[in-house]
């Protein structure tokens, strides 16, 4: 277990908590270009401009008019209709892939052999094979390749990760988590880690009409331990938590799981009071964690803001000379993504 500075607040940015970095870097210049003019990518940008240090230098997308109108409406410069060329420019150091999946690899290779460092917009990649396929153009670059899941950098889901470091709440026996596949199993990576594997699976989906499609995954960890996860569509305005469980106790994430603005911690003593005679519940830790004020953003998903945090701590890892951020490195980026193929394949053998 990694040992905890009790001198840093419960929130700290786990680059900062592990000294890889300074929090003043946060505002290390770095120059952007954004590949894609997605709704995704708007959001993104929006972020950034509150992140002190980032300079937005270009946008590039196959449609001219998109490019000009995306470059217009956030204030950059210059845009192109050919990410090829957009990354040959000396004024751009890394570049945001917000473009579709299914040309994240793609793209990814394109900005890495230029040079750039990249933070790609989960998912990562269709496959481990392709994933690693990147991370190895990173590495032979010496630039970073960022796996977007901005979950992890939710000061809630470092206050969890802390806790989880320090053994707070025992083993992990069970991770709960609702939304969608890759959401669920990065939940299931941050509960029970990397090392831990899978001895069964089983999966459930339903596809409407329409094309909603509803499921869940179990894991099976052996020696008593699981992983539920459930998927259900955004329409049925869902409670979305996220609940880790271990021997001395429970953290919960709560709605919505996925970018969390609290915690909940509970840590009965020994036997859980509800069966100690009192009937009363473990007594119940709440930590608020409001999204930033400085990030102005209109027709966003829930807590979109936090971006930032995301993007504060890319520009303190390659201020430091990281080539990934340590709230969801390579290791947790691969493994996440092979649960998820284990996912696809079960559900694709089931139907």
């Amino acid at each position: 277990m990694i040992k905890n500075d009790a001198s840093l607040p419960a929130q700290t940015p786990r680059d900062i908590r592990l000294g890889l970095t300074k929090a003043d870097d946060s505002s290390f210049p770095l120059r952007w270009g954004i590949f894609g003019t997605s709704t995704i990518s708007q959001h993104w940008v929006e972020a950034l401009k509150a992140c002190k240090g980032a300079t937005l230098s270009a946008v590039a997308s196959r449609s001219l008019e998109k490019a000009r109108d995306f470059a217009q409406t956030h204030g950059i410069e210059k845009f192109y209709n050919d990410y090829a060329e957009m990354v040959k420019s000396p004024d751009i150091d890394i570049v945001y892939v917000g473009t579709p999946d299914s040309l994240h690899k793609e793209h990814c290779l394109l900005a890495l052999n230029a040079g750039k460092h990249v933070l790609c917009e989960k998912d990562l990649a269709q496959s481990v094979t392709d994933a690693e396929e990147m991370y190895a153009a990173a590495k032979k670059n010496k630039v970073m390749l960022q796996d977007g899941v901005w979950t992890r950098f939710f000061p809630a889901v470092e206050h969890a990760r802390m806790l989880l470091d320090i053994g707070a709440i025992g083993d992990v026996v069970m991770v709960q988590s609702d939304l969608n596949p890759l959401y669920t199993t990065q939940a299931v990576t941050l509960g029970f880690g990397i090392k831990r594997k899978p001895l069964a699976l089983s999966t459930m989906a339903h596809a409407s009409a329409v094309g909603t499609t509803t499921g869940g995954a179990l894991f099976n960890f052996g020696d008593g331990a699981f992983a539920i996860l459930t998927f259900i569509h955004f329409a049925s305005e869902f409670r979305e938590v996220t609940e880790i469980i271990g021997t001395k106790g429970r953290i919960t994430l709560e709605d919505p799981g996925h970018c969390p603005t609290v915690l909940t911690l509970r840590l009965p003593d020994k036997v859980p009071h509800r069966y100690s005679g009192s009937n009363a519940p473990a007594p119940i830790q709440r930590f608020e964690y409001p999204i930033p004020d400085s990030v102005s953003m209109n027709n966003a998903y829930p807590n979109q803001q936090g971006f930032l945090y995301q993007a504060q701590a890319v520009h303190r890892c390659v201020a430091a000379g990281l080539d990934q951020c340590p709230q969801f490195d390579m290791d947790e980026s691969l493994h996440t993504l092979s649960l998820l193929g284990q996912i696809y394949a079960a559900r694709d053998t089931d139907k």
